[in-house]
C-alpha cells in the first residue's frame, strides 16, 4: 500500500521553464558545480518530527495535517508502519538523508527498558529500509526536552537522577545512530538553561552539562563511534535562556572545557533569528573558529517572536548560506537538513512534497548564485581593496608579530595620524550581490 499515491514517479528535475508542482526547478542533483554534484554539495536531509511527527496542533487547537498511513497509536507496529511511509517519502523526492529523534522513531515505554526494547524493534526496519533506498542518516538524537522528568533540564538538571537517566537515554542514542550509521549526533539543549536566576546555580549546571558532554565522547570512542557531535545554539523557548545561545556562546563553551576538537555547530536560520543574528553571521562565526558542521534550514517569521520553523524561500538568504559553506569548504559529514514543518492550514500530504521541493529548489538556486559570485571572483576582490594597509608595510609587520604598544605609539608619534579611511561602500557591495540575483 502506497502512502502517497499522487505521486507516482521519483520527482525529477525539469529547469526553471517547468509549471510542473511536482519537478524540481533548479535542484538537478547530478549538476556539477565547483567540482562537486549537487547532491553533494548540498546533502538533503528530512526530519522525521515535523515531518511524520507533527500533526499541524498549536497553541489554540488541535492537529489538522491528515497523515492516513499513521493510526495515531503509541505502538510499536504504527512506528514501524510510519517508517515505511518516511521512506516512501524520502526514496519519491530524492533525498539522500533523514535525521530523528530516538522518540520520534520510537514510542517511550513506562521503563527505560521498554524504552530500548522500542527502538530496537524499529531500528530493525530502519535498517531495512535503508538498506532497500540507499537512504542513510544525516545524524540521530535523544529528546531530552518533552518527557516530564526533563522540566528542569536533562544534563542540567537539579535532579541528579533525571541527569543519569539522560545519559542512559544518550547512550543508547548514540548506540543506534552508530547502527544505522549515522554521519553525526547532535546535542539541542531545549531546556538546558534557566527561567529564573535567583533558583539557578549557573556555574554548577554548566560545569555537568560539559561533564555530560565528555562522557558522551567517552562512550562514543568506546564502541568506535568517531563521527562528529554537533551543538545546535538556541538562545530561548522553552527556556528564557539556554546556555548554547548562539554560535559564540558555544564555541566559548567548548573551548572552557576542552571539547572543541570533538564538536561542531549544527546552525539553524530560526535560531539564528531569535538570537538576533542572521544566519550568515552565525555561519562566519562557526566556519571562521572552523566548528561549522551541518544546518538545519528552515526560516522564521520576522514579524513573529517565536520559532515558526518554516521552509526557506528567500533566495537572497539560501545564497548567503551558501556562500559562506562554500567559502568554509563545504560540508562532510553534515548537511541541509529541513527542520522545517507546514502551515497548519496545509493539511494534505501532497504539501509535504510541495514544502520540501521549494525548499530544496531554493537552496539549489542559493548554490548557483554562490558559486557564480566565486567564479567572478569580484567581491574577493573587493573585500581584499578593502584590507590592503593589512598586506604590506605596517599591517603586515603587525599580524607578523613584529610590533607591540611601545613599537606602535612610536610609528603614530612620527606620523602624526593615520591614513585617512576609505569608504566601506557597503551600498555598492550590495548592489553587485544583487547582480547575481
Amino acid at each position: 500500500m502506497t502512502a502517497f499515491p499522487e505521486v507516482t514517479a521519483p520527482i525529477a528535475f525539469e529547469g526553471p521553464e517547468s509549471r510542473n508542482p511536482l519537478a524540481f526547478k533548479h535542484y538537478d542533483a547530478d549538476a556539477v558545480v565547483e567540482g562537486k554534484t549537487m547532491r553533494d554539495h548540498l546533502r538533503f536531509s528530512v526530519v522525521y518530527w515535523h515531518t511524520f511527527r507533527g500533526r499541524g496542533a498549536d497553541p489554540f487547537g488541535p492537529g489538522t495535517w491528515q497523515r492516513p498511513w499513521d493510526d495515531d497509536s503509541e505502538t510499536v507496529e504504527n512506528a514501524q508502519n510510519r517508517v515505511r511511509a518516511a521512506f516512501e517519502f524520502f526514496q519519491k523526492l530524492g533525498v539522500p538523508h533523514y535525521a530523528f529523534h530516538d522518540r520520534d522513531v520510537a514510542p517511550e515505554g513506562a521503563t527505560l527498558a521498554e524504552s530500548h526494547k522500542n527502538l530496537d524493534a524499529v531500528v530493525k526496519v530502519l535498517k531495512e529500509e535503508q538498506e532497500r533506498t540507499g537512504v542513510k542518516l544525516l545524524w540521530g538524537t535523544a529528546n531530552l526536552f518533552s518527557n516530564p522528568r526533563y522540566m528542569h533540564g536533562a544534563a542540567t538538571s537539579c535532579n541528579a537522577e533525571a541527569f543519569a537517566y539522560a545519559a542512559a537515554q544518550v547512550k543508547k542514542a548514540i548506540e543506534v545512530t552508530h547502527e544505522l550509521g549515522g554521519g553525526g549526533y547532535t546535542f539541542w539543549g531545549g531546556r538546558e538553561g534557566y527561567q529564573c536566576l535567583w533558583n539557578t546555580d549557573l556555574k554548577r549546571e554548566q560545569e555537568n552539562l560539559a561533564r555530560f558532554f565528555h562522557m558522551a565522547v567517552d562512550y562514543a570512542k568506546s564502541i568506535g563511534f568517531d563521527k562528529p557531535f554537533y551543538i545546535e545554539p538556541k538562545p530561548k523557548e522553552p527556556t528564557k535562556h539556554q546556555y548554547d545561545s548562539d554560535a559564540a556562546a558555544c564555541i566559548n563553551f567548548l573551548r572552557q572545557f576542552n571539547l572543541i576538537d570533538r564538536f561542531k555547530l549544527n546552525l539553524e536560520t530560526n535560531h539564528a533569528t531569535l538570537a538576533g543574528h542572521t544566519m550568515h553571521h552565525e555561519l562566519e562565526v562557526a566556519g571562521a573558529a572552523g566548528v561549522l558542521g551541518s544546518i538545519d534550514a528552515n526560516t522564521g517569521d520576522l514579524l513573529l517572536g517565536w520559532d515558526t520553523d518554516q521552509f526557506p524561500s528567500n533566495v537572497y538568504e539560501t545564497a548567503a548560506c551558501m556562500h559562506s559553506i562554500l567559502k568554509w569548504g563545504g560540508f562532510t559529514t553534515g548537511g541541509v537538513n529541513f527542520d522545517a514543518k507546514l502551515r497548519r492550514e496545509s493539511h494534505e500530504p501532497i504539501d509535504l512534497f510541495y514544502a520540501h521541493i521549494g525548499g530544496m529548489d531554493v537552496f539549489a538556486r542559493g548554490l548557483k548564485v554562490a558559486a557564480a559570485m566565486r567564479a567572478d571572483g569580484r567581491l574577493e576582490e573587493m573585500v581584499r581593496e578593502r584590507y590592503a594597509s593589512w598586506d604590506s608595510g605596517l599591517g603586515a609587520e603587525i599580524e607578523a608579530g613584529k610590533h607591540d604598544f611601545a613599537s606602535l605609539e612610536k610609528v603614530m608619534l612620527d606620523k602624526g595620524d593615520a591614513a585617512p579611511n576609505r569608504s566601506g561602500q557597503q551600498e555598492l557591495f550590495e548592489n553587485v550581490i544583487n547582480e547575481y540575483l
